[in-house]
């Protein structure tokens, strides 16, 4: 006897577990529902469609109802909510526009009914012309709106990676806009003392940033714009808002089911994406998953996870023993000509839980220097005392992806910093150097480790200054010094340094630095073997200079 499921909602997860059960079993009835028109699209790639760079909107359509019942033999009925689960009975009470209020039997369910933007309860937020992007019909009513020339002045709220993409987008169109984030920095995944560098290439590019404040309302104005009204600063004129300030799981059809929901209303699941009850799985944003650094419960709305899980519940619901081992969040974005990716955990998410860790940064070329065309790249590790590797971010204009992409598959197969310094990875001079940036980051976190050259961070200099009595020492050119050094720092350059010990008090520690840190390495080695407590500045005057930046918004 063949066996009935339901699916509610598609995109992603619902979508791919779809496919995956029909691959799998030709005799399952499947019917897929989805609220909205659409039921598999690239969200992702909303923003630009909006910029102009994909033109053609069916591009963003990765499956339709059509294709699904050609090729899939799918029941997909869009238009169609469910708005209640029996569990004890195994029904799914579902609302058409087409057909009114109905009840669908089903064997097993497959949940997937995603997030939906926070709209949070602020004086004004109803104003139309307050958008919030993650639907088709979201993207045709911005893209409208730019089109037509009804918008010259745009403010996003909200600096997380949608805000900022759009942030990119609208700016190419150019359109004046201000990007405004309630926290002191944008993209909450990096670190303070590297996602100044994607804040520095928003504002080289004319956006204008205001961090560190929040929107208290939002006012209408004369012209049919409106005035986004800050705390502590004037206001705001805008003629489109766009809200981006996060998700939350549409789980409140859920309720008093029986399937467990996290404190945030995320969907509870085993490893095999199943819920607490029996036969009903659920995938995509509006699950709790584990976090696979710390094996926490964690929400970590991302596509590749979404897809995954999907392949997973069918599997299961199909006999297979999938399993899905949890989420280290790696994610990319592009900011104007800048790349910045990242996986894992970072300092501030190991600090709140406790987690003791080290870091070190390091500033590469993208490929050989002597090959026309490299630029640098900005590399964290993040790895604790036994080498673990728990996080690592980057930005870059080249190759960035695949130094990411590199370490989090060294992460998902448990390796350490040692392996990262071990690693044989292809190497031709357009393409990357014979140490390559990811063999670099390992090496100074193996140096590190070993005591060979222990390491003081940017971040740690600019919170609570220098040790206790420290010296500071410039290992770099007398040329370099003059353009900009640490204020208190003496210059002894590296290649001086062997004649000019007797210079240096033995019973102060001594922190060296230079332009990236292979110079203060180079140094800290020459200290250590003549008697000398010394930490080399990881990243250098570089790293300093990141850490340093301030927006002029801020």
């Amino acid at each position: 006897m063949s066996k009935k499921v339901i699916i509610i909602g598609g995109v992603a997860g619902g979508a791919s577990a779809a496919a995956r059960l029909r691959r799998l079993d030709l005799t399952a009835e499947i019917i897929m529902l989805e609220r909205g028109e659409h039921i598999s699209f690239a969200n992702c790639g909303l923003p630009y469609y909006i910029g102009g760079t994909i033109k053609e909107r069916s591009k963003l359509l990765v499956q339709t109802p059509e294709m699904m019942k050609k090729r899939f033999n799918i029941d997909v009925r869009t238009r169609s909510e469910a708005v209640s689960v029996n569990t004890a009975a195994r029904t799914v009470t579902v609302h058409s526009q087409e057909q009114g209020t109905y009840e669908e039997t089903f064997d097993q369910l497959i949940l997937s009914p995603g997030a939906m933007p926070i709209r949070p309860k602020i004086p004004g937020i109803g104003h139309p012309r307050i958008a919030t992007l993650r639907s088709i019909p979201d993207t045709d009513r911005i893209k409208a709106l730019v089109d037509e020339e009804q918008v010259r002045r745009v403010t996003v709220v909200g600096g997380g990676f949608i805000g900022v993409e759009m942030a990119e987008v609208l700016r190419e169109r150019g359109l004046d806009v201000t990007l405004i984030e309630a926290a002191p920095h944008l993209l909450a995944p990096f670190d303070a003392d590297i996602v100044t560098l994607a804040e520095k290439e928003l504002e080289d590019h004319g956006v204008r940033l205001i961090l560190g404040t929040s929107v208290e309302a939002f006012r209408a104005a004369e012209d049919g714009g409106l005035h986004v009204e800050l705390s502590g600063r004037e206001a705001v004129p805008a003629d489109l808002v766009v809200l981006s300030i996060g998700v939350v799981p549409e789980t409140a059809f859920l309720k008093d089911t029986g399937i467990e929901l996290g404190p945030r209303g995320h969907i509870r699941v085993d490893a095999h994406m199943q819920t607490a009850v029996a036969g009903i799985y659920a995938v995509g944003d509006a699950v709790e998953v584990t976090d696979f650094v710390s094996g926490s419960p964690a929400a970590i709305p991302l596509a590749g996870p979404a897809n995954k899980q999907g392949r997973i519940a069918a599997d299961h619901l199909c006999g297979l023993n999938s399993i899905y081992r949890g989420s280290q969040g790696t994610s990319i974005l592009k900011v104007f000509g800048l790349t910045g990716a990242s996986t894992g955990k970072n300092e501030r998410a190991l600090t709140k839980a406790g987690t003791p860790y080290h870091t070190v940064t390091v500033h590469p070329g993208s490929h050989a220097g002597y090959y026309p065309g490299a630029s640098p790249i900005t590399l964290k590790l993040i790895f604790d005392r036994e080498g673990a590797i728990l996080g690592a971010q980057a930005f870059g204009r080249s190759g960035t992806d695949k130094r990411i992409d590199v370490i989090a598959t060294v992460m998902r197969l448990k390796g350490t910093v040692h392996d990262l310094a071990e690693l044989e990875l292809a190497y031709a001079p357009p393409y990357s150097s014979a140490k390559d940036p990811v063999n670099m980051a390992g090496f100074v976190a193996v140096n590190a480790l070993q005591g060979l050259s222990p390491v003081i961070t940017a971040a740690q200099l600019a919170g609570g200054g220098l040790p206790e009595a420290a010296l500071l020492v410039d290992v770099r050119t007398p040329g370099e010094f003059a353009k900009g050094c640490i204020p208190g720092a003496v210059n002894i350059p590296v290649d001086d340094l062997r004649g000019r010990l007797d210079e240096l008090d033995r019973s102060r520690e001594v922190v060296v630095y230079c332009q990236v840190g292979l110079r203060g390495y180079t140094a800290s080695r020459i200290l250590i073997q003549n008697g000398f407590s010394v930490l080399n500045l990881t990243g250098g005057y570089r790293s300093y200079e990141i850490a340093g930046y301030r927006p002029a918004g801020s």
